[in-house]
């Protein structure tokens, strides 16, 4: 799988460009901003983009899509249906909603979607293979906060939970900061040691 990862925006939010590396059918996560940048590292990849994925729906995971579809003007941008109750606003008449359990095939990949909330309503984690992008539910050592319209730390313990509960490791590639894996995050994360003794 290809992955390419960018800090963009106000407060350096990772956006993910990722990728079939057979098919070069490609995806992009969390665009929070700096649309031209985002779409240099596409055609530097040589993707052929199939959607903008959103992990949740605060402005800065989101700011770049109005930029991106004057390019790419027929890609569909998928988001878990809680957020644009909680946040009010419409991305575009392309968007379409994914909720727990769903899949979307990238060539010979498969993402899954695991609802996650607590950072917001409709927050959500994207499973690929041995990776998880998982927006502002994990971070290395923390978590989102709560405090935000939508939030709620009793439901991110139960989030943070289910991750801890996925059977192996995976790399972890978080809307903010470093990268980690899930195995580091069970042995060293407190709110994650928190959440299972919950």
């Amino acid at each position: 799988m290809i992955i390419k990862s960018l800090q963009v925006g106000q407060i350096g939010t990772n956006c993910y460009v990722i990728g079939d590396e057979a098919t070069k059918e490609g995806a992009i996560i969390d665009p929070g901003d700096e649309a031209e940048r985002i779409l240099r590292v596409v055609q530097e990849a040589r993707l052929n983009i199939q959607y903008i994925l959103l992990t949740h729906g605060h402005f800065d995971h989101t700011t770049g899509i109005d930029g991106l579809l004057q390019t790419l003007n027929n890609v569909p941008v998928y988001i878990h249906p809680a957020e644009l109750k909680t946040e009010k606003k419409v991305f575009s008449s392309q968007v379409k909603y994914y909720d727990d359990g769903a899949t979307l095939p990238l060539g010979g990949l498969t993402i899954e979607v695991l609802h996650t909330p607590g950072h917001s309503q409709g927050s959500v984690v994207l499973k690929a293979g041995n990776v998880l992008f998982t927006g502002d539910t994990l971070f290395r050592g923390s978590c989102g906060r709560t405090d935000l319209y939508g939030g709620s730390y009793p439901d991110i313990l139960r989030s943070l939970k289910r991750l801890y509960n996925l059977p192996g490791d995976y790399r972890v590639y978080p809307g903010h900061e470093g990268f980690t894996t899930l195995e580091q995050e069970r042995k060293q994360n407190y709110f994650m040691q928190e959440a299972i003794r919950n």
